[in-house]
């Protein structure tokens, strides 16, 4: 086992691993840049690292200051969370040169399926379903416009690298797919630094639904069921929910087997996640694999009684996955809301700030990942979340009834909050009843936006 990992992230994941590695016996060092000083992860963590200014360009994206952290630190392992250098190919090569492991798949799986024109190559190697889309990066505009009409509007333009809804733009005429041709090619360029885009068959309103992988250096590959990613705003997952209210046995016994044959195919280790557009018949499409821990793995740990975070780090270790993997089952159903510092009554404006009033809610089967507090300042250089809560039942219905309670106790003031909205997903009727797809936020805001 390792002796002391590096953290290269920040905020609830940052958390999220430290205490992994506190269950594991494992020192911890924290990257920091000078706004997050403050920050909990800092706090908590063994040693702590100042690496450079706010924007993640100047600090958590500089390679050279995480690996010089990590040799000062005499650190033989680094775990990357989640966004930021997770799905780095490169990070991982240099870590591997500086004979540090990077807790995560090998570079060459990352490069596979980290870029998402690669990803449907290989996924058609594996014999999974895949939409219909070009073949490899699309240049140009010109040709843009050749393969749209051939595959036949509506179509999705979408970055081959990064992820988080950046760099995608839907097109359902010439005029549009020009427009959203160079936006997403300034966005990708902007987020990932890389311009490439390619162009696939707009599935609309699909289920988006994505299967938990784990794999070990020996082999063994299991999935962990489904999270239903379904609830979406501006392609930015916001509820997350497992199992998905409109699985059957028999299609998750099938893209199970998809899933797992797909990560053998490119040799995976670590946890990973493979993305699916779903339609309301059950046909399912390969979308994209995210090659690191999701946002959500919460509610998979929650319904199936597993800690992924742990098994990571045990299988970058070169342990076999552990017994209860292969036998973990479906136990219960576990929601989870995204609270985001952002202000719904005002299109969702980011709210950074200093929160005056922190108050979490507890209680049987709440589950609070946060790195916030009273006092906490809420800087503006990074994604607005700063709060997952989980809501584990017996039922759905249990868990939603379980999720109301816990919104309603949530207390926080001085910065805005997603809150108010996600509390009225939860008694929407349709959300109730599972009868949801990813354009159903987008329907609730048509007409005037969010009201009070």
């Amino acid at each position: 086992m390792f002796n002391k990992v590096l953290i290269a992230n920040r905020g609830e994941i940052a958390l999220r691993i430290i205490r992994a590695c506190k269950e594991l016996g494992i020192k911890t060092l924290a990257v920091y840049s000078e706004p997050d000083v403050d920050s909990l992860h800092v706090q908590l963590a063994d040693e702590a690292i100042c690496i450079g200014p706010g924007p993640s360009n100047q600090s958590y994206l500089k390679i050279d200051r995480i690996i010089s952290a990590a040799e000062v630190g005499d650190c033989d392992a680094i775990h990357p969370g989640y966004g930021f250098l997770s799905e780095n190919a490169h990070f991982a090569d240099v870590c591997a040169s500086c004979n540090i492991k990077f807790i995560g798949p090998p570079s060459s799986a990352i490069r596979s399926m980290g870029d998402k024109n690669t990803a449907r190559d290989t996924a058609k190697r594996a014999g999974m379903p895949v939409t219909p889309g070009s073949d490899g990066i699309v240049e140009n505009e010109k040709d843009a416009l050749v393969i749209a009409r051939k595959i036949g509007y509506p179509v999705m333009i979408k970055a081959t690298a990064g992820g988080g809804g950046r760099g995608m733009r839907p097109a359902h005429n010439d005029g549009s797919l020009v427009a959203g041709f160079h936006a997403a090619r300034a966005e990708a360029e902007k987020a990932f630094g890389n311009a490439g885009v390619y162009i696939e068959k707009l599935i609309e309103n699909p289920h988006h639904i994505e299967f938990q992988i784990m794999a070990d250096m020996h082999g063994s590959v299991v999935h962990l069921g489904e999270r239903d990613c379904s609830m979406q705003r501006r392609n930015q997952k916001i509820i997350e929910e497992t199992p998905s209210p409109i699985m059957t046995d028999e299609i998750r016994k099938r893209m199970g087997e998809d899933c797992v044959r797909l990560a053998k195919e490119v040799g995976y280790v670590g946890a990973g996640t493979i993305e699916c557009l779903m339609d309301d018949s059950g046909n399912y499409y390969f979308m994209e694999m995210n090659t690191r821990i999701q946002v959500e793995h919460c509610i998979t740990e929650e319904a199936y009684g597993v800690d992924l975070v742990k098994e990571q780090i045990k299988v970058a270790a070169g342990q076999k996955l552990s017994h209860w993997m292969h036998d973990a089952k479906l136990k219960y159903h576990a929601i989870e809301c995204r609270v985001n510092a952002e202000d719904p009554f005002n299109n969702f404006q980011p709210s950074p700030g200093k929160i005056d009033l922190y108050y979490a809610p507890g209680g049987r089967g709440v589950r609070i990942d946060s790195h916030a507090y009273t006092g906490y300042i809420v800087p503006p250089y990074y994604d607005s979340m700063i709060a997952k809560v989980i809501a584990v039942g017996t039922t759905r219905d249990n868990a939603i009834h379980r999720m109301r309670r816990a919104l309603s106790e949530y207390i926080i003031r001085g910065v805005k909050t997603t809150i108010p909205f996600q509390q009225r997903i939860m008694h929407d009727p349709d959300f109730v009843r599972g009868k949801y797809h990813t354009g159903f936020v987008a329907k609730m805001l048509q007409g005037g936006g969010f009201a009070k």
